[in-house]
């Protein structure tokens, strides 16, 4: 349920973001990855795990540093980095 959830979000996001032009701006989408990014730290303070805080957060750099590349090279990173996102996702054991 929590994936069709997490698609279904996605979607409206990104038709928000066609809808209202604010996916015409070159920093739209790089700032969704890091805000993305952010959220594995704050489920794993929620968790409480300070293990699962460490992963997350070198995972979040790295999802970081991929959002600051695309943004200054070429798109394309973030789009990687957002299917990533959602690769990870699917594979990483959940946080309690």
């Amino acid at each position: 349920m929590e994936y069709l959830i997490g698609v279904v979000l996605a979607a409206v996001m990104c038709a928000f973001a066609l809808l209202t032009g604010f996916d015409r701006d070159r920093v739209f989408y790089p700032t969704m990855l890091m805000f993305i990014a952010g959220f594995y730290i704050l489920f794993a303070v929620i968790g409480s795990s300070i293990q699962a805080l460490t992963i997350e957060t070198l995972v979040a750099g790295l999802f970081l540093v991929v959002a600051v590349v695309g943004f200054k090279k070429n798109l394309w990173f973030v789009v990687a980095g957002i299917a990533g996102h959602g690769v990870f996702d699917f594979f990483s054991p959940p946080v309690h």
